[in-house]
């Protein structure tokens, strides 16, 4: 009887240090407890790598940097609170859907320093009125991009696309909310619309652009417009920038009577542990220095207004990407549409492809 307590006392004790290993690894695995580990939650290759290891030597906190592909994956990672996280990148709807969702720290201003180096403009949209849960990271445009060696005549307008000329030409991005957008700011009227009747119209008007319509893609468009595959392609700011970089007879221009308006921004999550660090980062990324150098990395534009001074002219000047101010004046924000509109702008979609078939 005594050796089976021991035993059984043995069995225990290994348990326990079992279940304290996992413990430990556990809270490794999570940025830790105490530790100084800052753990960043991006998109692929959103930052110039050089800056981590700068902000490292600057501040002495170390980084975990992990990736996700879509706001989506992000949300429900940050949402299921098994991995915490100190610092994120969501878009402008979804930061709207956390926030009602009680997923963000509402940020502390006092702690923040160089917030006045973004832009007014960049500033007060309508998933975050008054900045209480965001910081402006990057920002971008729905456009056109074309190839100056395949078309007649500069597609201006949305409303050009449906022109006889550019027939089988021109490539869409697979996305409801941007092709809808497409369909709506053509007749003048919000790509966050929730009038049945005009979501109608603007579905029916783009029926009848299904013969200009080469494919409807997603990323492999940069690969076919580089390669000269098609003319014509309606996609991000972003992806036309590095389809640009790669062929020089690509343009891209954003539609002055109205388009998409995206933000990328950096949030703080619920669940964080280490809000000294992340306020030390974010404080870091709105340095000009080092958003200018983050910039000119990624291609994408910049909110803040003095490190877009420090820009080569090339860039800074360039109204594809850095559109005038009457253009960003006619420019919306994607709204946070809700379950049901969100589920008409989709089924709406998915008839305007079917007539493809």
């Amino acid at each position: 009887m005594r050796r089976l307590y021991s035993f059984l006392v043995g069995v225990l004790a290994i348990i326990a240090l079992l279940a304290g290993l996992s413990f430990y690894m556990t809270q490794q695995s999570n940025g830790g407890g105490s530790s100084n580990k800052l753990v960043i939650y991006n998109w692929g290759d959103y930052i110039d790598p050089a800056l981590l290891k700068k902000f490292t030597k600057e501040t002495g906190y170390q980084v975990q940097y992990e990736t996700f592909d879509s706001n989506e994956a992000m949300y429900t990672k940050i949402k299921q609170g098994g991995t915490t996280y100190d610092l994120a990148v969501p878009s402008d709807y979804m930061i709207d859907k956390m926030i009602k969702e009680n997923l963000l720290v509402k940020l502390d201003k006092k702690q923040l320093k160089g917030l006045n180096n973004i832009g007014s403009e960049f500033l007060g949209k309508s998933f975050d009125p008054n900045n209480d849960y965001s910081i402006p990271y990057f920002w971008g445009t729905v456009g056109i991009v074309y190839n100056v060696d395949m078309v007649q005549d500069t597609p201006e307008h949305w409303s050009d696309l449906w022109k006889e000329e550019y027939r089988g030409d021109i490539m869409l991005v697979d996305g409801a909310r941007e092709i809808m957008g497409v369909g709506l700011n053509s007749m003048g009227y919000s790509l966050n619309s929730k009038d049945i009747g005009q979501l109608k119209q603007a579905e029916k008007h783009l029926s009848q652009l299904t013969s200009n319509v080469k494919a409807i893609v997603g990323d492999e468009m940069k690969g076919y417009m580089i390669q000269g595959d098609a003319a014509i392609g309606i996609t991000f700011s972003g992806e036309a920038s590095e389809m640009l970089d790669a062929n020089d007879k690509l343009r891209y221009i954003v539609p002055s009577e109205g388009s998409n308006l995206w933000f990328d921004n950096l949030v703080i999550p619920k669940t964080a542990r280490h809000s000294k660090e992340a306020y030390a980062f974010i404080n870091f990324m709105l340095e000009p220095e080092n958003a200018a150098q983050n910039a000119e990395y990624i291609g994408y534009a910049t909110p803040n207004i003095q490190a877009k001074k420090l820009l080569p002219a090339e860039i800074r000047n360039n109204k594809a990407f850095y559109p005038s101010n009457a253009t960003i004046q006619n420019l919306e924000v994607y709204d946070n549409l809700g379950q049901k509109w969100l589920g008409i702008y989709n089924d709406l979609y998915l008839q305007f492809k079917m007539y493809r078939h």
